[in-house]
């Protein structure tokens, strides 16, 4: 079956559609989909009920329970939008039900559109798995020699930060959510290893969890990253001023004491598996090895130390 048609469940797969040059096959994208600016000009098929923008960070996660606990859908489609878009492809993933839309969406797609498209789970839990997905979607879409150029040129860039070896290892935390704590998982863990860092608590590939004051306590980070999911680093400063910034048992952290916080753009970074990860993996790597990577170029406002 040619593909003409396609419709993006997933951010990240907007943005490798678009790093392929078929923007002109994207007949419909979720209403995260603001990267390239491009893509807020296609018809929107997905939806939150969640407003995380009017929300704070506990009110975010007490609605999001509350829906999952209810059986009700974080997420709705535009029934007209999918239908005008008729795609021959739909790209989404089944990691989180929160993160994303999910295999619900799907499954609610595939019921109102006459001809049944080939469905496919960008499904990526570390960055290997990252790359490999440019290369299956290169191959359904025939677009093999873009995607093996885009690939090239992601693990040169993945090389240059992971032959850099650090004679210490500095003990690095990453925070993917403020209130409640939830640690930074999947792909995340890998990011701190190959930038120099000891990853601590989280494991390579798992998912985030909850996490207790007391485990960040006893882990004793040299460096905490502020990351939490889908939040630029003005509103993780924002969230964090009003949280942390006041408290007693977060200011007797070693890390805090140092100044050594930092706050990342982690919605354009590191909460999605896009091929930006290996820009945020450069950020890690200016962040934990300062003087070694002070020459890297970072964009504007991807990170900034927490005073």
């Amino acid at each position: 079956m040619s593909i003409k048609r396609i419709v993006s469940f997933l951010p990240s797969a907007t943005e490798l559609l678009y790093e392929l040059e078929v923007e002109d096959m994207l007949y419909g994208v979720t209403h995260e989909c603001k990267y390239p600016e491009d893509a807020e000009t296609k018809p929107c098929v997905i939806n939150s009920v969640i407003n995380s923008d009017e929300l704070s960070s506990k009110e975010i996660d007490t609605k999001t329970c509350q829906l999952i606990n209810e059986g009700k859908e974080i997420f709705v489609i535009h029934e007209k939008n999918i239908l005008e878009a008729d795609p021959d492809l739909i790209i989404f993933q089944d990691t989180c039900e929160v993160c994303a839309a999910y295999i619900n969406q799907v499954s609610k797609a595939i019921q109102i559109l006459q001809k049944k498209p080939i469905i496919y789970s960008m499904d990526p839990h570390n960055l290997q798995e990252i790359i490999e997905s440019v290369n299956e979607i290169g191959k359904i879409i025939e677009k093999e020699g873009k995607a093996k150029k885009i690939i090239e040129s992601l693990k040169k860039r993945i090389e240059h930060i992971k032959k850099i070896k650090p004679e210490t290892k500095l003990k690095v935390l990453a925070i993917e959510w403020i209130d409640p704590f939830f640690t930074a998982g999947h792909w995340i863990p890998e990011m701190i290893k190959d930038a120099g860092g000891e990853n601590m608590i989280s494991r390579i590939g798992e998912h985030s969890r909850k996490l207790s004051m007391t485990e960040i306590t006893e882990s004793d980070p040299d460096i905490i990253i502020m990351m939490p999911c889908g939040f630029d680093i003005f509103r993780t400063i924002s969230e964090y001023n009003k949280i942390l910034r006041d408290s007693k048992s977060w200011n007797m952290l070693r890390a805090v004491k140092n100044k050594k916080v930092f706050a990342v753009d982690a919605n354009s970074y590191f909460s999605k598996p896009s091929i930006r990860t290996i820009t945020g993996l450069e950020i890690l790597a200016k962040i934990i090895q300062p003087e070694i990577f002070l020459n890297l170029d970072v964009p504007e406002n991807s990170f900034l130390q927490i005073k």
